[in-house]
């Protein structure tokens, strides 16, 4: 059993703290063409944690906070929410991952997320419906392909300093493609589009594949925030 320090606790407790925070304050962007589903913009920070706590405790952090943020108001415990609780530790999980040297395990996450959303009820058949897996998943497949270069630009960071903002924004992008990828993966799942949301599969279907670029523009924008956070956040702490 691990245990975790006291200086650990008080991490989690100050970040988790933030996300809530920022959960109050933030706005929420509603999915296209079904407004009961809301893109939580405050899980950016989930990339964040990732970076600077490492994989497990970034990713224990970030559930804590989305945890809190899901019982407390505005959450109030939503049924309609419960299903995307682990998104964001799975964001700050796969970025750890790979800024932590750890990148295959990074990879076979993001890997085995976007296999089992290819095998959902909405893109199956695949002969027959594998388009709508296709446009869910392209742009978590740039994400996966991005893994390998982003390993290979933080090996270099000795020799170009200047490439730290970049190589953040590239951590963030994918983090937050990999929480997108549990909350597609989620969704497709037939107790929650059908059970939670009354919803039936053509409907699921062709929300899935009504706006495959809106998405992917949200995901770019979150990882340019994040990088603007974690950079003079890093800086500060390599100096201290």
């Amino acid at each position: 059993m691990v245990r975790l320090t006291s200086r650990q606790v008080a991490l989690i407790a100050v970040f988790a703290a933030l996300y809530y925070v920022l959960a109050l304050i933030t706005p929420y962007v509603p999915a296209i063409g079904f407004a009961d589903i809301k893109i939580s913009l405050e899980a950016l920070v989930a990339s964040v944690f990732g970076i600077l706590l490492g994989p497990y405790l970034g990713c224990l952090t970030a559930f804590t906070g989305a945890f809190v943020a899901w019982v407390l108001p505005p959450g109030s415990m939503s049924p309609l929410g419960a299903a995307f609780l682990i998104a964001p530790a799975l964001n700050a999980l796969v970025t750890g991952f790979i800024y932590y040297k750890k990148w295959k395990y990074g990879f076979i996450t993001l890997l085995a997320l976007i296999t089992a959303f290819m095998l959902m009820p909405p893109s199956q058949p695949l002969t027959e419906y594998g388009y709508v897996g296709a446009l869910v998943v392209w742009d978590k497949v740039i994400a996966l392909l991005l893994i390998i270069p982003t390993v290979i630009l933080a090996k270099r960071l000795s020799s170009s300093p200047k490439l730290i903002p970049f190589l953040f924004f590239l951590l963030a992008f994918i983090g937050n493609q990999a929480d997108n990828m549990w909350g597609s993966l989620a969704f497709a799942v037939p107790v929650v589009y059908n059970g939670i949301y009354g919803l039936n599969l053509e409907t699921v279907r062709f929300l899935f594949t009504v706006s495959p670029l809106v998405y992917p523009a949200i995901r770019i924008l979150q990882a340019i925030v994040a990088t603007i956070i974690v950079v003079p956040l890093v800086s500060r702490l390599r100096k201290s």
